[in-house]
């Protein structure tokens, strides 16, 4: 879907003898945004109009209420931008942008200002009492088999390949709303759905090529935001993946940039190095800041250079662009730290502006906790660094999942890594705003990395769902999907069984999953449904205690409520007593457990068989 080109109208052959020529098989000018909104509470707009040796051109628009403030020209004679302002008063309505030559008219591109959403002003985003559910939607399910290659996308279906697209779309994951709304989670997450025109490794999405476009493998612009609209209907927020870091070699751009540092140039391709921390590293040199974020992700992967004010600027406005258009609830950043900083910072202050509810999540995938914590709004950083970012990524955390229920407990290990990780949480401005998951689309699936032991899992679901932070799922875990990263990414990006016509399972159904992976599911079923529903799960405080002979137990409570939870990870049963837990059993003489629909009547002591664990609601 091209709605974005527009056609040159009609204009005798006189007049084109002199006139502009346009470049391409198709006869057009691209505008991006390709189209905006009365009543935006930033009046300005820049229109970056692209077409051959455009700037000999000059632009006029008569609209009501829309001022051409400017229209600036660039390195590449192909480009203009047109800044625009727009008055308080402007109307919705289609308006002609005329381009005029030697005084002469050329041809007319036609624009619209259209109505915003009612309440799109006052929208809100995710927040602690939503459980995000991270979605590959070429991985998901294939709603529908006829879109799957395209004539005009180079990399056709083959779901025999492992890094092959393998067909699912938009629509697979509309036809499972039910299905996430019914598990309990609250917020879809779905890696990028834009255009990605590659030869290869086109499925992940991480590479575009088309800003303003849905790759048409996965659907239409239509289709998103029809199945953004479904998703609220059934209690779901939805939440886009953005790349701003990065573009896909296959965009336009590419043989065509609108100016030289539109991307950072090296003598010779340079990748980043993926060193993360020197940003914040106040002894890091300048080498080797410049090579992790003016380096190249990839070779495929032109790498944006935000410090050019062009650049941050068409960033921001599709940000805003795609909020606006298909009713967003939140944004996923990829690579936030890889970007330029004070750009980050102000796209974020771009969106609070106008979307003064919103929330965003950054990719800040470091090592250590301090690293991550930099990166989070009103950090006191030595540098005086605000990245006005709402939620990071906690990977510390993680990576304390993934060891803790593997390992010998000790002095150092076992389940002392997760006391030890939330330990460190002083270090964050604001503790609770953070993301927690054991696993996602570039880690190794949790499941096997616990050994495909399914009470592990069941303990790391456990700890993941009750503690400080706002969970995230990756799609798949609920029903043991496997796979290792060393054996490539194809293999962590499994395809949900009973997504694609003829499959011989169907995980999606009760009856269609094996009994262990049914009582997995219901176990993340019940705690995603509990957290749901209470309050103290979503925004309690936390008091843990020091592992003791390798049982952890911590505590979500407020005021009048609280709930304990309790961590054996030992291959025996344990018994402890509530006398050292006095200070959070204050008050409280009973509880239920909803794992076990156990009732205690009292803490005198409580048994834990080996491996497992306790959720009691105290009353």
């Amino acid at each position: 879907m091209k709605n974005y080109r527009f056609l040159l109208l009609f204009i005798p052959l006189w007049m084109l003898v002199n006139s502009l020529v346009v470049a391409g098989n198709d006869p057009a000018v691209s505008i991006e945004p390709p189209c905006w909104w009365a009543g935006m509470k930033n009046p300005n707009v820049q229109l970056m109009v692209h077409g051959k040796d455009i700037s000999f051109t000059k632009a006029v628009i008569r609209y009501e209420g829309v001022e051409l403030v400017s229209q600036t020209l660039v390195q590449n004679p192909n480009y203009i931008f047109l800044n625009l302002k727009m008055s308080p008063e402007v109307k919705p309505g289609k308006f002609e942008i005329l381009f005029m030559k030697d005084n002469k008219p050329v041809f007319t591109c036609e624009y619209e200002l259209k109505q915003r959403m009612e309440g799109s002003a006052q929208r809100k985003g995710f927040d602690n009492s939503d459980v995000i559910y991270l979605i590959m939607p070429d991985r998901f399910a294939n709603g529908n088999p006829d879109n799957d290659s395209q004539e005009i996308m180079l990399e056709k279906a083959d779901r025999s390949n492992p890094n092959g697209r393998h067909g699912g779309d938009i629509k697979g994951v509309s036809d499972h709303l039910d299905y996430l709304a019914d598990l309990g989670v609250t917020a879809v997450w779905l890696t990028p759905v834009l255009e990605n025109n590659a030869q290869a490794y086109s499925y992940h999405g991480y590479a575009i090529t088309d800003f303003y476009k849905v790759d048409p493998r996965h659907g239409s612009n239509e289709e998103y935001a029809a199945m953004v609209e479904k998703a609220h209907t059934k209690g779901l927020k939805v939440i886009m993946d953005m790349v701003f870091n990065h573009y896909g070699t296959g965009h336009w751009w590419t043989n065509d940039l609108p100016m030289h540092d539109w991307v950072n140039e090296w003598p010779e391709f340079t990748r980043s190095n993926y060193r993360g921390g020197t940003i914040s590293d106040p002894y890091a040199a300048d080498a080797d800041r410049n090579q992790m974020s003016k380096g190249w992700f990839d070779g495929h992967m032109a790498d944006l250079n935000a410090t050019n004010p062009f650049v941050e600027t068409y960033l921001i406005q599709n940000s805003i662009w795609w909020v606006e258009y298909a009713g967003l609830d939140g944004i996923r950043q990829d690579t936030y730290p890889y970007s330029d900083k004070n750009a980050m910072s102000n796209w974020m202050n771009a969106l609070n502006n106008e979307y003064p509810g919103f929330s965003v999540v950054g990719e800040v995938w470091l090592n250590y906790t301090p690293q991550v914590a930099y990166w989070q709004s009103n950090t006191k950083n030595k540098d005086n660094y605000d990245s006005k970012l709402d939620y990071v990524m906690d990977f510390p955390l993680k990576y304390a999942i993934n060891s803790a229920f593997n390992e010998q407990n000790g002095w150092d290990k076992g389940i002392l890594r997760l006391y030890e990780s939330l330990s460190l949480d002083f270090v964050y401005n604001q503790p609770d705003h953070i993301v927690n998951f054991a696993d996602n689309h570039d880690c190794d699936r949790i499941f096997s990395a616990l050994g495909e032991d399914k009470q592990k899992m069941k303990m790391a679901m456990t700890f993941l769902l009750t503690v400080r932070g706002l969970p995230q799922l990756y799609y798949g875990s609920e029903v043991l999907s496997t796979g290792f990263e060393h054996q490539g990414h194809g293999f962590i990006r499994n395809d949900f069984q009973g997504g694609w016509q003829g499959d011989q399972t169907n995980a999606f159904t009760a009856d269609g999953r094996t009994a262990d992976q049914n009582e997995v599911f219901n176990h993340i079923r019940t705690l995603l449904n509990f957290r749901k529903e209470n309050k103290v799960m979503q925004n309690g405080k936390l008091k843990h205690y020091l592992p003791q002979d390798g049982v952890y137990v911590l505590f979500r409570y407020n005021d009048n409520e609280s709930v304990m939870v309790i961590l054996n990870n030992n291959k025996e049963e344990k018994t402890i007593t509530g006398k050292r837990f006095a200070e959070s059993l204050n008050g409280f003489k009973s509880g239920n457990d909803l794992l076990h629909r156990t009732y205690y009547e009292n803490f005198e002591s409580i048994v834990i068989p080996g491996m497992s664990s306790r959720v009691i609601q105290l009353k």
